[in-house]
């Protein structure tokens, strides 16, 4: 841990805050971690080296995780002025080419990571509107997407299943892959994503990644089975300072009709966010939870009437067992 929070802060050019935003930890934390980083390395005298094949190997899952939370902070990171920052993103993306190319990095792994990377930027043009608004993933205009991109996280996804193990980049890559390929939201097949979200949970397990899970659980079986879920995190005190966590909570209780619970969620949502762009889209979240205020849930009712059916099917069809 300490190797990545070094990259992050010394490479990367990653704030104290950034570093802890992206780990769900405390700024003291990470300064006590860098402390630590930064004497081991200068009591070993080196600070870079190219490395021979023999130190790759325990060195790569560092450059992995570092490029992994560069690409995360350029998509939807904790700066105090943008929630995107596309440059970040391509610079990842750039740096995991180049670590394709060496002879010892062009692994399923890396396969793996590469592609999670191009489908989640094949979404950036959509991220924010034309009035420079953030846009959800629910209400984003799919034509915006980028289909090259989608291509060639396709065809990384399909590479990174030449070996035998199974990490948490391809199943990230597996999820998007699911959301590339609905040309609507309402014809995301959220079963997958539940299923890829409940091997994530048994192989690299977290607050966040108990969160999406529950998000998707609420698309495939309505909102009070995700408020279960998310009531159901180990941990999630390490979400506390997540603006959307509260904003998950608050998008639910809308669904269910509960105005007043829903706003309060939405204004600790506010109060948490990190920056102006955030701010915007959650006081927006705030204002559609006036009573009688229909417009508000039009993207996830299309998504539930379309799923109810199969639902109800699902119901009877345990009845009668």
């Amino acid at each position: 841990m300490g190797q990545v929070t070094l990259i992050l802060n010394i490479l990367c050019g990653f704030s104290v805050a950034e570093i802890a935003n992206a780990f769900l930890t405390n700024e003291a934390s990470i300064e006590k971690r860098l402390q630590r980083a930064k004497k081991i390395v200068a009591r070993s005298g080196v600070l870079f080296e190219v490395a021979g094949a023999k130190e790759i190997g325990p060195r790569i899952d560092a450059v992995e995780r570092a490029l992994y939370l560069l690409f995360n902070e350029g998509y939807h990171g904790a700066s105090p002025e943008f929630v995107v920052r596309a440059e970040l993103c391509r610079e990842a993306m750039r740096l995991t080419a180049l670590l394709l190319a060496h002879p010892l990095g062009g692994t399923p792994v890396n396969y793996a990571l590469a592609a999670l990377m191009c489908l989640h930027a094949a979404r950036l043009p959509a991220r924010v509107d034309s009035m420079g608004n953030l846009s959800s993933l629910f209400d984003q205009d799919r034509s915006r997407w980028d289909p090259e991109l989608v291509s060639e996280g396709q065809r990384f996804l399909n590479l990174s299943a030449t070996g035998r193990e199974l990490t948490a980049y391809h199943l990230e890559a597996a999820i998007a892959s699911v959301h590339a390929s609905a040309h609507r939201t309402e014809d995301t097949d959220w079963r997958t994503i539940v299923s890829l979200y409940d091997t994530l949970m048994t192989i690299n397990p977290s607050a966040v990644v108990a969160l999406n899970r529950a998000i998707a659980v609420a698309q495939l079986d309505g909102p009070e089975r995700g408020l279960e879920e998310i009531s159901a995190i180990a941990g999630s005190d390490r979400l506390a300072a997540y603006p959307f966590y509260f904003a998950a909570l608050g998008e639910l209780e809308l669904r269910r009709g509960q105005w007043q619970v829903a706003r309060e969620h939405f204004l600790a949502a506010v109060a948490l966010a990190r920056n102006p762009m955030e701010r915007r889209f959650l006081e927006q979240r705030v204002s559609a939870c006036k009573r009688g205020n229909t417009q508000h849930v039009a993207s996830y009712e299309k998504v539930w009437n379309r799923q109810l059916p199969a639902f109800k099917n699902r119901l009877e069809g345990e009845d009668r067992g």
